[in-house]
């Protein structure tokens, strides 16, 4: 494979190279954003951003170990050779765009109104039994981090899977343009950015920009059980997944073992298997069928299949489920919007004992807020939620809605210090806890509270 060197970069993005003549055929494997991350040979990409200017940092990078830097300013007494553009941010792009172009391995691209990073982690898992996979990490999913994945590709890889989270028009485009990807996988259309996208159609057009991205045998994957998603021609081969029954790919006669564990039938036209997978979440039964397909996809057999998702775990902050005190906590804080909600009130409902939701203000809903609020109340409360607390300007309307369809306990808090003084009162041993709110309300607060109660 091509090596990248500071030269490549600047013809690449059409920078200028800055530095000394020796170095500018060093090797460079690798880019990141933070001086942290740096590794030996990565390139340090200089991001501008509201508080923090990267460029302050590359000296820090250098020592570090990194080979090259991408600036969009000159760098005074710079340690190392640096490109320079116009704009770091695009530079990156085009950059994750071409080095993506020298691999030849599957990429997997998977996107969704809710549950796309587990899908991501569920597909990854699978295909760790037989392949080396590089999967997204974290939250490295807009046009920032996914050209930092992709340039994390090396010889090593044999296939990758690529989150790709959007929030308005023409995003995913940009990103399908740097991943290309072989199958794409559609976990939902929800009303997740609904503010910037307008309507549920809206988030159908704007996720399945992807499609003109991918070659004609490129394969879509999609969830049957979204019925927008079942009537969508992608004009591409389609596959569907899911739990109703007239899906290429269904689950079945799902037990939630415990908090630790899931297990269902895996069926399609070939016949059934069993399936566990070791954590909490009746929603890992709808999306593990998607995973199910693209091991099928790329060769690995149901024996393999199975294996990987044994090896499945869940990000920190969502759907995490620990037992702190003698209580069930569910720590599902990394962010929410009404469709997250509602698959983790299904689930919250499905395990023994006294179920708590502690839900908050869901953001970027936009006209849709209050009702979208009100509707997650009603459906807490259909779904046997024996005691809500809610807080946050819109979560109130959470309050309304689950006192409206008969709720039998509930309390609404203006602000998080009086949710954290008064939540211990409301908290039994053998309770299970659900903790589930926007990224923004900082419901992470409410953890060690909960875990520390003296029960």
């Amino acid at each position: 494979m091509e090596t990248l060197t500071p030269q490549k970069i600047a013809e690449v993005t059409g920078g200028e190279y800055v530095g000394i003549e020796s170095d500018r055929n060093i090797a460079v494997t690798g880019a990141v954003r933070d001086n942290r991350d740096v590794k030996e040979g990565n390139l340090f990409v200089c991001i501008r951003g509201e508080r923090v200017d990267g460029h302050s940092f590359s000296t820090a990078a250098f020592n570090s170990g990194a080979a090259c830097c991408l600036a969009q300013q000159k760098i005074p007494d710079a340690k190392g050779p640096y490109v320079l553009v116009d704009s770091t941010l695009e530079a990156i792009k085009v950059l994750g765009r071409y080095y993506r172009s020298l691999f030849y391995i599957p990429i997997i691209g998977i996107t969704g109104s809710v549950g796309k990073t587990t899908a991501k982690d569920l597909v990854a898992a699978v295909l760790s039994a037989k392949r080396c996979v590089l999967k997204t990490e974290m939250n490295m999913n807009n046009e920032l981090g996914v050209p930092l994945t992709l340039m994390s590709l090396s010889e090593k890889h044999e296939v990758a899977v690529i989150e790709m989270g959007i929030s308005d028009f023409g995003e995913m485009g940009r990103l399908a343009e740097m991943v290309r990807p072989d199958i794409f996988i559609m976990t939902s259309i929800g009303y997740s950015h609904i503010k910037e996208l307008g309507d549920l159609q809206g988030v159908l057009r704007a996720k399945t920009e992807t499609f003109a991205y991918m070659k004609p045998n490129g394969i879509a994957v999609l969830n049957g059980d979204d019925g927008m998603l079942l009537n969508y021609d992608p004009g591409l081969h389609k596959i569907t997944f899911g739990l109703n029954e007239y899906n290429d790919v269904h689950a079945a006669n799902v037990k939630a073992l415990s908090i630790n564990a899931v297990e269902f039938d895996i069926i399609s036209g070939t016949g059934k298997f069993p399936v566990k997978i070791p954590a909490y979440g009746s929603h890992l039964a709808t999306l593990a069928p998607a995973a199910v397909i693209v091991g099928r996809l790329l060769g690995l057999s149901d024996e393999e299949i199975c294996n990987g998702f044994l090896t499945y775990s869940p990000v920190e902050g969502r759907s995490n489920a620990t037992t702190p005190n003698g209580i069930t906590l569910i720590d599902d804080c990394y962010n929410a919007n009404p469709d997250s909600v509602k698959a983790a009130l299904t689930s919250l409902s499905s395990l023994p004992g006294r179920h708590i939701a502690v839900l908050g203000d869901m953001l970027n809903l936009g006209k849709h807020s209050e009702n979208m609020h009100y509707e997650v109340g009603a459906f807490s409360a259909q779904c046997g939620i024996d005691c809500l607390l809610c807080q946050g300007e819109k979560a109130r309307f959470i309050y309304d809605g689950y006192i409206s369809a008969g709720g039998i306990q509930a309390k609404h808090f203006p602000q998080i210090s009086e949710l954290i003084q008064e939540i211990p009162n409301y908290i039994k041993k053998s309770d299970v806890v659900l903790v589930k709110a926007s990224r923004g309300m900082h419901f992470e607060e409410l953890l060690p509270v909960i875990s520390g109660m003296s029960l």
